[in-house]
């Protein structure tokens, strides 16, 4: 995909997919076409040339914009949820910092100066992380699907005081209390299971009240703690500050999400990864819209498109995978009609998707590019050049100097495949980490001369557009070929019998390595998985699309149809195990 959309005018690639998908001769310009009229207004390389950070040496996200939002527009709705049973809580700005108060209070009542936070989507994970901002307790969010062994680890690495569950994940931890010394132990839900020392946050919190002012915290004082997805290697600790993330994500909320505070925000994705404090805490808020949050225990593609038709929800940012499941669906069906801006990040959107979206709700996704260690780094933003580029990751955000470079940290020329980095010499950007907490070695990888290593490949074509190509670890490396997984996934997506798929490279005596994919049939083609006949006809049949499709020498030589795709907690494919098992063969 790279190397076409570098070589080949954007039209005639969008005119073959015309041709391939039987759309509308009129949608064309949707794929071109930024939209103009609603949301935020600026011109992308002025704004790109002109920003400059403007850091106050002390930052309090939840004084100085939760209270400023509650002092100027006090009743507007700054949190919108919504439970599996259909039930609605409305949380005004107002309503949001008096609990902020509140919960302050608590953690200063028990001494809290740091905590582990492992709660599902319910209105006390934005009071607690508020709160916690608010006193100055360093959080670290986690997400309810985190087992024991998870737990533990991230409680030994961090050495918390303080763990924040609800009633699941008290059990959890239960199991595994006597190897670790937490003093306060919280409980958020159902105080009948109170037990083993747990106290409740219900009954601390009704009985604060909200006298409490926020604390002074500087700008290089750590705020909240993440742990990386794993989908290379083992969780790192990031560290960011009340700059790096409270303060800088307000980039992500105004010009990628495109966010007004007349905007109802959802944000797809569970509590406790990095992207919950891009697009469902930090991003929006600093914005004043209002975020919207359903508690529906599983995002499954029907329910999905069935909130979007009932509720007033203008902006969205959901993972592909799950715009891949949507599109399973008669989207057409559905009346969504104030939708307006989508965007999507933590892996690459397929063309494909982006072409299949705008086609049935008049929508281009919008794809954005960063990671737990950063705020937004790249993304498709408006007004960049005049054309919009679908599959690429956009150019630079405001205040980031990406770049692609070899591993000595020397820039590679236009179109050629290196690292992803960010420039930090002679400016270090304030939106970066600065490296993994008592992890030396692994920082060192991450920084090589002027630069922060991102771990991803990718290419920049003569327009300045950033295109993506793999993990570096994903990277396949067959008869001397460099092969990224992602331009072979996304033309097998093409495909009308493709769902998902994951490709990853297959020891080879031969060439080294090949290609393999494992495939997730979509619903019409189901039928044919254990039908060992049609299974080697549609395995002919795809590898002959994507020697179409792509350079042939990149066409998946072992094809294997499954049920599912192993992925991290945060949704994004493990690669790494599926290399893994073929290289245990």
């Amino acid at each position: 995909m790279v190397l076409r959309i570098c070589v080949r005018p954007l039209l005639n690639k969008i005119n073959k997919n015309l041709i391939h998908r039987n759309l509308s001769s009129s949608s064309k310009l949707g794929y071109i076409r930024q939209n103009l009229a609603v949301g935020n207004q600026y011109n992308y390389e002025d704004l790109y040339r002109d920003f400059k950070w403007n850091v106050p040496d002390y930052f309090n996200f939840t004084g100085d914009v939760i209270e400023k939002f509650a002092d100027q527009t006090g009743d507007k709705v700054g949190l919108w949820f919504v439970n599996d049973n259909n039930n609605e809580q409305k949380f005004s700005y107002r309503d949001l910092a008096e609990a902020s108060a509140k919960g302050a209070n608590v953690f200063k009542t028990l001494g809290v100066k740091s905590a582990l936070c492992i709660l599902p989507r319910i209105p006390e994970w934005w009071i607690i992380n508020l709160a916690t901002i608010r006193q100055d307790v360093i959080l670290l969010p986690g997400t309810t699907q985190l087992q024991e062994k998870d737990i533990l680890t991230r409680i030994k690495a961090s050495n918390v005081d303080c763990i924040i569950a609800d009633p699941e994940t008290a059990e959890k931890f239960n199991k595994i209390a006597r190897e670790v010394n937490v003093k306060t132990k919280i409980l958020v839900g159902d105080n009948a299971r109170l037990q083993d020392g747990w106290v409740s946050w219900n009954e601390i919190f009704s009985a604060m009240d909200a006298n409490h002012a926020p604390c002074k915290t500087h700008k290089d004082a750590i705020s909240q703690i993440f742990f990386t997805s794993g989908t290379v290697g083992a969780p790192k600790m990031v560290p960011h500050t009340h700059t790096s993330y409270a303060y800088c994500h307000f980039v992500t909320g105004k010009y990628w999400l495109d966010l007004t505070p007349e905007d109802v925000h959802w944000n797809i994705s569970d509590p406790g990864w990095g992207k919950s404090a891009w697009s469902s805490l930090f991003g929006p808020l600093s914005q004043g819209c209002t975020v919207f949050v359903h508690g529906m225990p599983r995002f499954l593609a029907k329910p999905v498109l069935e909130v979007l038709a009932e509720y007033p929800i203008t902006t969205l940012c959901a993972p592909p995978t799950l715009y891949r499941s949507l599109l399973q669906e008669d989207i057409k069906a559905y009346k969504i009609s104030k939708l307006r801006h989508c965007v999507s990040a933590g892996e690459p959107v397929n063309e494909e998707v982006i072409y299949n979206w705008e086609e049935a709700l008049g929508i281009v996704i919008k794809e954005g590019y960063g990671q737990t260690e950063t705020t937004l780094l790249c993304g498709t933003f408006k007004k960049m050049n005049k054309w919009m580029k679908p599959g690429s990751m956009g150019k630079p955000a405001p205040g980031y100097d990406v770049r692609v470079v070899n591993n000595m940290g020397v820039e590679v020329a236009t179109g050629e495949q290196g690292n992803l980095a960010v420039k930090v010499k002679p400016h270090f950007p304030p939106g970066l980490f600065r490296g993994y907490l008592n992890d030396t070695e692994g920082t060192s990888y991450a920084f090589i001369g002027d630069y922060y290593l991102t771990g991803d490949r990718a290419r920049q074509d003569e327009d300045g557009y950033l295109w993506f190509e793999s993990r570096t670890d994903d990277l396949i490396i067959s008869s001397g070929y460099r092969i990224g997984p992602f331009e072979v996934e996304s033309a097998l997506f093409e495909h009308p019998s493709v769902a998902e798929s994951a490709v990853v490279s297959s020891p080879d005596v031969a060439r080294g390595q090949v290609v393999k994919a494992f495939v997730v049939l979509s619903k019409p083609f189901q039928h044919v998985k254990g039908d060992k006949i049609k299974e080697e006809e549609l395995k002919l049949e795809l590898q002959n699309h994507v020697k179409n499709t792509t350079a042939p020498y990149k066409y998946p030589r072992k094809i294997e149809f499954v049920s599912s795709l192993p992925k991290t907690v945060s949704g994004k494919i493990r690669r790494t195990e599926l290399r893994e098992r073929e290289l245990s063969k």
